[in-house]
């Protein structure tokens, strides 16, 4: 690989682990507002839909493809929901390590119970460690030192985690271009999204101060739907998606320290020691080995 296009990926990709870094502290910060997490995905809709018509849109033919409607109920509207919903009770870095830094153990689990099999010898010892930081992570429920509401944060966490691996096993499965995903999900849930959250459901913005709004609004609706996707997309190309994949493992721990001093979160020795588990497994089950036992894995379609 060419020293400069190395360089140039590295840089794609820590702007992604940056911004998906980022996406994870201002909906824990949105979580401590009044803002409910259906102001937050509609602020999220509004800004990224603004941005896509500016964009070339989605042909006809995909808004009759009833797949791709399905996508953006589970990889957009049911996983943006609980993510929102879920910080107002546990902090950055339980959502760092349950959605993104799980994603390769959930999607070997998901592939397992579909009758894909077990995954391969090699990464076995990757999903044991990250196995292992997951029951570190829930230590605390079971010792009764949990943080009131824990519960219910880290399992809809753990469920949106659940509905992403699935969302990037659909999409790779029935084969659709990663930018088409990104522009057609978001304008699809746009439309089934803002009429029912316009008439029906509870709205906090009268009592959030502006400038919280319109900073929620411009980074959840530019930075992790469109800004990120494309540097991540440029980042495989440059890398390949197993050098990236490996170094994503990185958005738990860089997560879990950068809340310490922006959102006052403790990183207790037990939190520590499950960041560092479920990082070190991904980056183990994702990490580029020798072609003969290269394992046979789905690519994730980015992060939220």
């Amino acid at each position: 690989m060419p020293q400069r296009a190395s360089r140039s990926g590295y840089l794609y990709l820590f702007a992604c682990l940056l911004l998906w870094s980022s996406f994870m502290l201002m909906a824990r910060l949105a979580g401590k507002t009044p803002l409910t997490a259906y102001d937050l995905l509609a602020l999220r809709l509004g800004t990224a839909s603004v941005v896509l018509l500016c964009l070339p849109r989605p042909a006809l033919a995909a808004w009759r493809d009833r797949r791709l409607w399905l996508l953006a109920l589970i990889g957009c509207i049911g996983f943006c929901l609980l993510c929102y919903s879920a910080v107002r009770w546990v902090p950055a870095a339980h959502l760092a390590l349950l959605v993104a830094g799980l994603q390769p153990f959930l999607m070997a689990l998901l592939l397992l119970l579909l009758g894909q099999g077990w995954p391969p010898r090699a990464a076995r010892p990757g999903y044991a460690v990250m196995a292992l930081g997951l029951g570190l992570l829930g230590w605390p429920l079971f010792a009764g030192q949990a943080q009131p509401g824990q519960w219910l944060g880290d399992g809809m966490l753990l469920t949106a985690g659940v509905l992403w691996a699935l969302y990037a096993l659909l999409a790779k499965r029935w084969g659709y271009a990663p930018w088409l995903l990104t522009s057609f999900v978001t304008l699809a849930s746009t439309l089934l999204y803002l009429p029912v959250y316009l008439l029906c459901l509870p709205k906090g913005l009268a009592a959030t101060p502006w400038p919280m709004i319109v900073s929620q609004a411009l980074f959840h609706g530019i930075s992790p739907a469109i800004v990120a996707m494309l540097c991540y997309l440029r980042a495989v190309d440059l890398l390949g998606p197993s050098r990236v994949a490996a170094l994503m493992a990185l958005i738990p721990v860089l997560t879990g320290i950068a809340a310490v001093p922006l959102l006052h979160e403790p990183l207790t020795a037990t939190l520590a020691s499950a960041l560092l588990c479920v990082s070190l497994g991904a980056w183990w089950v994702s990490r580029p080995v020798p072609a003969p036992v290269q394992p046979r894995t789905v690519a994730a379609c980015g992060q939220p």
